[in-house]
């Protein structure tokens, strides 16, 4: 996700340095605009060491002539944030935003803009209780800006009232909420299989699969996100771990069979979204195997069957299962979805285009237990991820309310 964080000159802009942090550990990328203003309380270098990325301080560049491309970048930030966040907002700038003054880099981008509003106002007691300020904050709030509403106390002016730049954790909520950000599995493990398993042939060949773990690792991220404890047994993949998340790597269906259950007990969501081989060979060659001028026999044997023996293991806990299809996707997921005895099987055609291996996309069918189905469109992997929380949460939702109900009799 990514936002763009505008900082105007107030004395709470040194507050937006911790603001930055804070996002960042939401896995938000920030794309820091400050003001004229602004850079007499905190300087732009300090965002760019946070960030990583060029502070936008004008609406052309005063460093270089002007070009087709600084005359346009305020376009280019607009079609690429998810939200737009101003803190602190003066009360020059809330009166800019209501009346549509774009003098600025700030103020423009604030028009090119579709994407959520959020805006954190700093400033004097009597300034914020004006009624031009109150106008203008009503304006925005009836064009669905979300305003963080100052809180009380002691002001840098010396004067004690409302005014004082909203606690971080109340914007950062605000920003979350704007986002579509839930955290609503704050209290839950989550155990999530990613990522193919490989079995070897011999001391220099394997046999594996094409998945690249993105889905899962999306699954990951996701949950981390939304608060979750996330523990990730992951196959060998080329995929950094999303923050937060407690990853363990595993190499064959054995060591991830081991590792699923050595977490099992503490997790409350197992998400088996890993393409795990369902045979290895009996007899692995010790060396490598030479070419010889005949036909190759391996006798193969099942691996374990990691899904069913957590399925008996279950419990409480919500268990959901995938399916990777080529043909009758429907008819298989059904089949997997009785088989096993999970709550939902997410299962999709791997040979549309779009979806499956390789993408960033997916397209898949949510199968439940209760006999409904969900046909999502493309997304992206995150996205589908989100989707299939929003069904988890749900369920342990579900669970407890029913272990309370029950606890209560």
């Amino acid at each position: 996700m990514r936002i763009a964080l505008g900082v105007t000159g107030g004395v709470a802009a040194y507050k937006a340095v911790e603001l930055v942090r804070r996002l960042q550990q939401e896995q938000i990328d920030v794309q820091v605009v400050m003001t004229r203003s602004a850079q007499e309380f905190v300087t732009p270098l300090t965002f760019a060491a946070l960030t990583g990325q060029k502070v936008i301080t004008e609406l052309f560049g005063a460093e270089a002539p002007a070009n087709i491309e600084s005359a346009i970048e305020h376009i280019a930030v607009a079609q690429r944030i998810d939200a737009l966040v101003i803190a602190p907002a003066t009360a020059d700038v809330i009166a800019k935003l209501a009346r549509g003054i774009a003098d600025d880099f700030l103020t423009t981008l604030h028009l090119a803009t579709t994407a959520p509003v959020i805006v954190a106002p700093a400033m004097n007691v009597n300034m914020w209780e004006h009624a031009a300020t109150r106008e203008n904050v009503q304006i925005l709030r009836e064009r669905g800006v979300r305003v963080v509403a100052p809180d009380e106390g002691y002001l840098a002016c010396g004067m004690v009232g409302a005014g004082r730049l909203a606690g971080l954790e109340a914007i950062v909520e605000a920003v979350l909420e704007a986002l579509g950000v839930k955290r609503d599995l704050e209290s839950e493990t989550v155990l999530v299989t990613a990522g193919p398993t490989c079995e070897d042939l011999d001391a220099v060949r394997f046999l594996t699969n094409r998945s690249s773990g993105r889905m899962g690792y999306a699954l990951a991220e996701a949950a981390a996100r939304r608060g979750a404890h996330v523990v990730l047994v992951s196959g060998a993949v080329s995929l950094e771990t999303p923050a937060g998340v407690e990853r363990i790597d595993v190499r064959t269906t054995e060591e991830m069979h081991k590792a699923v259950l050595a977490n099992l007990d503490h997790a409350t969501v197992v998400i088996m979204a890993a393409a795990v081989a369902d045979y290895r060979p009996v007899a692995p060659f010790a060396g490598k195997l030479k070419r010889g001028s005949g036909r190759l026999t391996i006798e193969f044997e099942p691996t374990a069957d990691i899904l069913a023996e957590v399925s008996q293991r279950r419990g409480e806990r919500v268990l959901v299962g995938f399916a990777a299809e080529t043909e009758q996707v429907a008819e298989h997921a059904r089949r997997k979805l009785t088989e096993k005895a999970v709550d939902m099987i997410v299962a999709n055609d791997v040979t549309a285009p779009g979806a499956g291996f390789d993408h960033d996309t997916n397209i898949v069918t949510i199968f439940h237990r209760e006999g409904r189905e969900q046909s999502l469109p493309k997304l992206t992997k995150i996205q589908v991820a989100h989707r299939i929380l929003d069904e988890v949460a749900e369920l342990r939702r579900s669970a407890q309310g029913v272990g309370s109900s029950q606890k209560s009799r």
